[in-house]
């Protein structure tokens, strides 16, 4: 995946919000103004640091050389992702998606509850 493509599918996440808030090259992705993912345009090497389940976070490093510890980030829920072909593409979305829910079951149960009631209602309009 391309950082384009890596892009545009954190766009489509349901509430997804595009930030900037520590300069001009850091992408903040988030839902429900917090966090989700953060993605550095100005690098060497493209990546995403995504939030992770702890147990799932030292799996995912263990399981892939392209997953380290999220610098500057609490090392424990944050693992920062290497766009360099190691993982499939498939999966990558998947822990996108993973690291959005993480966020959202940590707001407290109204905001959880209006983000889902919100989105469903939405999705049902358009179908």
């Amino acid at each position: 995946m391309n950082i384009e493509e890596l892009f545009d599918y954190c766009q489509s996440i349901q509430g997804a919000e595009v930030t900037t808030p520590f300069d001009e090259v850091t992408i903040v992705m988030k839902v429900m103004g917090k966090m989700f993912a953060l993605i550095p345009t100005d690098g060497d090497r493209f990546s995403i640091s995504l939030k992770c389940d702890p147990a799932k976070a030292i799996a995912l490093r263990d399981k892939y050389v392209c997953v380290e510890e999220a610098y500057h980030m609490n090392k424990i829920y944050w693992n920062t992702i290497y766009l360099d072909g190691n993982m499939p593409d498939d999966e990558l979305r998947q822990w996108i998606d993973h690291s959005v829910r993480e966020v959202i079951k940590k707001l407290p149960k109204k905001q959880q509850q209006q983000y889902f009631r919100f989105f469903t209602m939405l999705s049902e309009e358009n179908n």
